[in-house]
């Protein structure tokens, strides 16, 4: 037996390297017949691994050979919670119709559409509805899974929507959706008592850490931004597990302003800027948040100190806060750190996305420093053959935007055996 594909939005070929893995054990042998993406990064990591370069834009692919299976990533940013979810209003968003057009004219056997759990929710639910009813009037039978990636062995906080779709039948699957642990102090408590994991694998960050002593010194956070973060956490740099670096937000976290980037800060000007992020997203001060500012006597309600006026004047001067029409918000952001997150080597890393996946940490021998590439590579569970593309930033950017290739591979190699194999046989 063999299934010819086509793997359409491709990326770098994580969803491939799953469905060939899954056929690989069921002994089905593949072919792939067509393969797309946009991406020029994306496409020079493909060839790297697959031996050959996606066609460009779906939209200008009008002859494909007859296939089995169709496969596609199709672009997320539409749905997703990071974005605007503008959802069918974003052209990004039609780009769905390019794979009911391949459908309708093809009528494989079989499809799997992989996106964010956004989808689902997405205008209220209404465009998931269209979605599934559009390839159901294909002549489709459709079921999809939510799945994340910390049950299928990579230690990871990702949870996706998997739609399985098989010509003129409902598919039978044996998986059923699991959205795991919400974050990695849950998971955590989880693993703690490990029989609530079932059948389930599972790692936690140190299993994917490269060995120390082959680490470039590039990846090492700088010396001077090491001792800054001994000022803060004393010569003990493990506690900075599950600490995040980010000036808009409290909690477990570091600012700019205790760190110094910007300047030195006085123990008042560091209380003030404290307070300033603790408060001023209560509803007392108006519905909007991250952009909200207040005014001195709003701040003097929750800090109120003798030189309030001379503590603003100077961390406006240091660039820690911009004054508008005599009201005050912190200048947030988190492209000043050289990490923004440590992650905690005893449970799983936070989601990977494509904007600062470079700036995720560790603290190995009590020395911070970033992620490596190939790290990140096997916080998707891409296999240690895989090439990762020369460039750094390219790496980064597109395993942020990579599947989980174990999820693919579990959810394909379930979905091929009970539908297309056994119809087979």
């Amino acid at each position: 037996m063999k299934l010819k594909f086509i793997d359409l939005f491709a990326g770098t070929g994580g969803i491939r390297i799953g469905f060939q893995q899954a056929c690989k054990e069921l002994g089905i042998d593949t072919e792939c017949l067509l393969s797309s993406e946009i991406d020029k990064a994306a496409c020079e990591t493909y060839k790297l691994n697959f031996g050959e370069y996606p066609e460009g834009d779906i939209r200008e692919i009008k002859k494909i050979p007859d296939f089995d299976f169709l496969l596609a990533g199709f672009p997320c940013q539409p749905f997703s919670y990071a974005g605007k979810q503008r959802g069918f209003g974003d052209t990004r968003g039609t780009l769905f119709f390019e794979i009911q057009r391949i459908l309708k004219d093809h009528k494989p056997k079989a499809f799997l559409l992989e996106n964010v759990r956004g989808l689902t929710t997405h205008d209220k639910g209404r465009t998931f509805k269209t979605i599934i009813g559009e390839l159901e009037s294909l002549g489709y039978g459709v079921t999809y899974l939510l799945l994340n990636s910390s049950n299928f062995g990579v230690p990871q906080n990702r949870v996706r929507i998997y739609i399985l779709g098989l010509l003129g039948k409902t598919p039978i699957t044996t998986l059923t959706s699991d959205k795991g642990s919400s974050d990695s102090h849950k998971f955590k408590l989880k693993l703690s008592q490990s029989n609530l994991f079932g059948n389930y694998e599972y790692k936690v960050v140190k299993d994917i850490l490269e060995d120390e002593d082959k680490i470039p010194e590039k990846y090492y956070c700088t010396p001077d931004f090491t001792a800054k973060l001994r000022k803060i956490m004393g010569n003990n740099l493990d506690k900075l597990a599950g600490v995040r670096l980010i000036d808009y937000r409290n909690g477990e976290s570091i600012h700019s302003w205790q760190l110094g980037l910007k300047g030195e800060c006085t123990k008042d000007e560091i209380e003030l800027m404290n307070a300033l992020v603790r408060n001023r997203r209560k509803k007392i001060f108006g519905t909007h948040q991250d952009g909200k500012r207040l005014s001195v006597d709003q701040i003097k309600t929750f800090h109120n100190t003798p030189h309030i006026l001379e503590t603003l004047k100077s961390l406006e001067k240091k660039g820690y806060i911009k004054a508008v029409d005599g009201a005050y918000n912190p200048v947030a952001g988190n492209m000043s750190f050289q990490v923004f997150k440590f992650l905690d080597p005893n449970s799983i890393s936070i989601t990977l996305v494509s904007s600062d996946a470079h700036k995720l940490g560790v603290v190995v021998n009590n020395k911070p420093r970033r992620i490596t590439p190939r790290e990140a590579a096997r916080l998707q569970g891409y296999p240690e053959t895989f090439i990762l593309h020369p460039k750094d930033e390219s790496a980064y950017r597109q395993f942020g935007n990579a599947v989980s290739v174990p999820v693919m591979k579990a959810v394909l190699q379930d979905f091929i055996k009970n539908n297309i194999q056994k119809k087979s046989k």
